[in-house]
This record gives C-alpha cells, sequence and structure tokens, in this order.
C-alpha cells in the first residue's frame, strides 16, 4: 500500500512545484482554459438537446404510455450524459496535452531540471511537428484502450446493486490509470520510450499509478478543478517518471531551501 500513498504524495508534489513557479504555471493553465471551453460547449449541447437524440434513436418506444416513455428516455438521457463525461474525463487530458504540448514541454523539463542531480533533462531531439505527431498518434491509441474500458464500464453500469457501487469505483480506477498514462507520457516521450513499453511500466506498478490518477480522476470530474491541476499534474507525473525508471532525483531547490530555514530555526 506504499505504492498508493507514493503516487498521491507526487500529486501533491506536482502542484507544490507549480505553484512556486509561478510563470510555468501561469503558461500551463492556457491550454486548459482553451480545452475547457470546447469541452463545456459539446456537453451543454447535450444537456440541452439529449433528449431529442434518445427520442430519435428509439423510436420503437414512441407508442408506450405515461409513464413507462418518459421515465425510459430519461434514464437513457441520464446515462448518455453520464458516459459523455465519463469519456471528457478521458480524452480532456490528451486534448490539452495536444494543445498544450510545447507548453508541457518546456514544463516538464524545467521539473526534470530542477530535480535531477546533475541539472539536466533528457531530450527527444526530435522536431515540434514530429512530437506532435507522435504525441496525437499514442493519444488515439490509448483512447481506443480507454473507450473499450468505458464501454464495459457503461454495460456494467446497468447491474443491479453492483453498477450502483462497484462500478463507479473501477471506472474511476480505470480513468486514473488512462489519465497517468498521458500525463507521464509527457516525460517518458522525451527519454523515447514507446507507448507499449509505457503501459507495461505503468502496470508494474499499478498502485502507484491508482494513488496518483484515481483522486486526479475524482477532482477532474469537476470542469474549472482540471485547468486548475493540469499544470501541477504534469509537474508531478514527471517526477513520478523518474521513479518508474529508477533515475535518481535529489530535492528541488525550494525543498532544500526550507529544510535549511527549518534547521537555522530549531
Amino acid at each position: 500500500m506504499s505504492d498508493l500513498a507514493t503516487g498521491f504524495r507526487y500529486l501533491l508534489k506536482g502542484q507544490r512545484w507549480v505553484a512556486r513557479h509561478g510563470k510555468q504555471y501561469g503558461f500551463g493553465l492556457l491550454p486548459g482554459l482553451l480545452t475547457l471551453v470546447l469541452y463545456v460547449g459539446a456537453l451543454t449541447s447535450l444537456a440541452l438537446y439529449g433528449t431529442d437524440l434518445t427520442a430519435w434513436a428509439t423510436p420503437f418506444a414512441d407508442d408506450w404510455s405515461s409513464p413507462w416513455l418518459g421515465l425510459f428516455r430519461g434514464f437513457l438521457t441520464a446515462l448518455l450524459f453520464a458516459l459523455a463525461l465519463l469519456l471528457s474525463v478521458l480524452t480532456f487530458t490528451a486534448m490539452t496535452l495536444l494543445i498544450g504540448q510545447p507548453f508541457y514541454e518546456n514544463l516538464s523539463e524545467k521539473v526534470d531540471r530542477d530535480v535531477s542531480p546533475d541539472g539536466t533533462a533528457p531530450e527527444s531531439g526530435l522536431p515540434l511537428h514530429k512530437e506532435l505527431w507522435i504525441s496525437a498518434r499514442d493519444s488515439l491509441r490509448v483512447l481506443v484502450r480507454a473507450l473499450c474500458w468505458a464501454l464495459l464500464v457503461f454495460a456494467l453500469g446497468f447491474v443491479p446493486v453492483i453498477g450502483q457501487t462497484v462500478v463507479p469505483v473501477i471506472g474511476f480506477a480505470v480513468t486514473g490509470f488512462f489519465l497517468t498514462e498521458e500525463l507521464t507520457a509527457v516525460a517518458l516521450q522525451r527519454r523515447q520510450v514507446e507507448l507499449r513499453d509505457r503501459l507495461a511500466l505503468l502496470r508494474s506498478r499499478k498502485l502507484l499509478v491508482w494513488g496518483f490518477g484515481t483522486p486526479l480522476a475524482l477532482a477532474f470530474v469537476v470542469p474549472f478543478v482540471a485547468v486548475f491541476l493540469m499544470p501541477g499534474a504534469v509537474a508531478g507525473a514527471t517526477l513520478m517518471a523518474r521513479d518508474l525508471l529508477g533515475e535518481e532525483t535529489r530535492e528541488s531547490s525550494e525543498d532544500t531551501d526550507d529544510q535549511a530555514t527549518s534547521g537555522e530555526a530549531s
């Protein structure tokens, strides 16, 4: 269970790092804000026209008597919106990272330099357009996997009792895993770690991944929270990527200063 707590600590460390580097945090907010506007628009449209969409998809129920027709289509509309919300959580990170690739790449490099014993950061050496292509390609491959899990969770939601208790927990755990994959990819792609190897690396430390990603998935359900946590999530994922690869990490300069100050005070 120690890995579970360690994963959560990396999430907190990432937020602390960006809080102390205001410039990187400010730039890191921009991609999330743009993505949020796009997603809110899409979800709002679904909320307004979801009932019409459900009615179009279920013409066989047109002759049902009241209240069964309203209950049936209302239930389907709620499930449709819940699925769309789950997909938005699954894809928000990938879309934000794609839009903000240069911002988050720079932020991740600065974290690496800050905690690296020799003050250096791995570089891919690839041009930006190549990095964007690899990121988009891998995000699509991850999205296909995530969609398969999302459909399975959606179907299990119909099972009485389990669908309302166990399945939501599984859903957030799955979402947390794929969120973590997308976030650690920023640092791991610079180290030229392929998607297959990244997934194997994350599966080898599932508790660490869940400790980092599941609380983040819960937080990302609240739209504005996702935007403000995103820069810190990238920073924390960079720190966790170093752990996964067994790279030596020193305390950041700010943490060292804090420790020195505490020592002088005592």
